[in-house]
């Protein structure tokens, strides 16, 4: 044996290491499960944050984020414009175009024809706010939501769209949110992830692809990364053991690891060796919580009924919605359900109502759940998708069937709960919901509005990288105080 792994091996060795810092990254793990359980605040006391977090009180714990990908049509579910039906098949205005850049999808059409949407539109509760008909559920609850409807991008395309909304740059290679709020708020619960993703196929059968990174923690150490849950076999990866070990046998070989990667880790110091320990230890943790959380058999009919029937199937949008609520009442930070199939540019009717039907039920039954059980005042509910649709047609026109393209210039999202005013419609757009009228919210000030709300100065929350403090804002972002209860 070599000299030097003698030395590394010896007892005395091993005492030395202990004392300068070995088995920090373990015991920090089992250290912040005591403190969870101790903690004199109970459940939602974090472990595992930046000091000074949160900066100030926080009206929200957890965010639970339904992502919409593929770009919803504003003009066919939130943004009401009765002027398209006087213009239909008109050219839009070239005073409302202006310069604006289009996609090359339409960039070559001779004309821009608006087209209205086929869908009815009405107002609805105490809010008086407009939702079209493909959205009946949604509608019940309007005075729970404020919805806004000036959101802008400079991304026109789907990824660099996607990408911006999770992690705050077009460029893929920056933390996601969840990371970053792993990162800065720590744990509230020792047994599971800090931050969950969940992904679910529309009926549409279109969707852009969403890569792994979208809830990856870019150069923040790998920890902090979101853990995406499976809808078919194990819910995470390898977190079965393999036949022939039982959990005795596991736990040993774990403790044996550990300290191999105990030694590593006192030895060079790298933080991704403490990740390693940490995974492991709470993989074997996640061996009981995760088949508990995703177990539905003490769920009531009453709320099956309630999120719809596709509630019982398992990778739909409706069973991931209410394993949402399973994961908030278990006070996970960050939980992400991703719904692909919005991308309608053509056929846009009957994709879009089927998509609609997809989610219009178990949005609104999460929302109202999370109400019924005391959770919504504390959870922030945000929905939207990474940019809007344009009022003109794309492609072939007919009342009947016709496309809309990508629009970053506006568009429409809706929060709840977590200290949002409830019941209100933030901004403006003009009258083709092509351009904003009144109060623009970019990607940036939405970010630093749930940062807000979560009890974060978003810019004092940063990471240094290569010579530089990063922060999920970059270096824009105001909050939002109109949609603050």
């Amino acid at each position: 044996m070599d000299a030097r792994l003698e030395q590394l091996l010896t007892r005395r060795r091993f005492l030395e290491l202990t004392r300068t810092g070995i088995g920090v990254a373990a015991l920090a793990t089992l250290f912040g499960e005591d403190l969870l359980a101790q903690a004199p605040g109970g459940a939602g006391t974090s472990v595992g944050g930046l000091p000074g977090l949160p900066h100030f009180a926080p009206k929200a714990k957890r965010v639970i984020y339904l992502f919409q990908s593929g770009a919803p049509s504003q003009h066919e579910l939130w943004d009401y414009k009765p002027r398209l039906q006087e213009m239909v098949g008109d050219d839009l205005p070239a005073s409302v175009r202006g310069n604006q850049r289009v996609t090359t999808m339409t960039a070559g059409q001779e004309s821009f024809p608006l087209v209205p949407s086929r869908f009815r539109f009405a107002q609805h509760g105490q809010s008086r706010a407009w939702v079209s008909d493909l959205m009946p559920h949604t509608a019940k609850i309007v005075d729970e939501l404020c919805f806004i409807k000036t959101m802008h991008t400079e991304a026109i395309n789907h990824d660099p769209g996607i990408t911006f909304f999770q992690t705050g740059a077009q460029l893929a290679g920056r933390p996601s949110m969840g990371a970053w709020l792993s990162y800065g708020l720590g744990t509230m619960n020792s047994d599971l992830p800090t931050f969950v993703a969940m992904v679910s196929k529309g009926s549409a059968q279109t969707g852009q692809p969403l890569y792994d990174r979208l809830w990856g923690s870019g150069f923040l150490p790998t920890r902090y990364q979101g853990v995406k849950f499976l809808s078919t076999g194990d819910p995470v990866l390898y977190l079965s053991n393999p036949p022939g070990v039982d959990p005795d046998t596991r736990r040993r070989f774990l403790d044996d690891l550990g300290a191999l990667n105990q030694l590593k880790e006192a030895e060079f110091g790298d933080p991704e060796t403490a990740t390693r320990i940490a995974q492991y230890e709470m993989a074997f943790r996640m061996q009981t919580s995760v088949p508990e959380l995703t177990d539905l058999s003490d769920e009531p009919d009453s709320i099956f009924e309630l999120y719809g029937p596709d509630s019982r199937t398992p990778g739909s949008f409706a069973r991931n919605c209410l394993l949402a609520r399973r994961l908030a009442e278990r006070d996970v930070r960050f939980i992400q359900c991703f719904h692909r199939g919005w991308d309608q540019h053509t056929r846009l009717p009957r994709g879009i109502e089927r998509q609609a039907k997809d989610v219009d039920q178990p949005q609104a039954a999460l929302v109202q759940d999370l109400k019924n059980r005391g959770l919504l005042d504390e959870t922030l509910v945000v929905w939207g998708g990474e940019f809007g649709r344009s009022a003109y047609c794309q492609g072939v026109f007919t009342e009947e069937t016709y496309g809309r393209d990508h629009h970053p210039r506006c568009f429409t999202i809706w929060m709840a709960g977590g200290g949002v005013k409830p019941g209100i419609t933030y901004g403006e757009t003009d009258d083709f919901s092509y351009n904003i009228a009144t109060d623009p919210v970019h990607v940036h000030d939405l970010h630093a509005t749930m940062l807000h709300l979560l009890g974060i100065d978003h810019t004092k929350l940063t990471f240094l990288y290569q010579g530089r403090n990063f922060r999920l804002t970059d270096v824009r972002g105001q909050v939002v105080t109109g949609v603050l209860a």
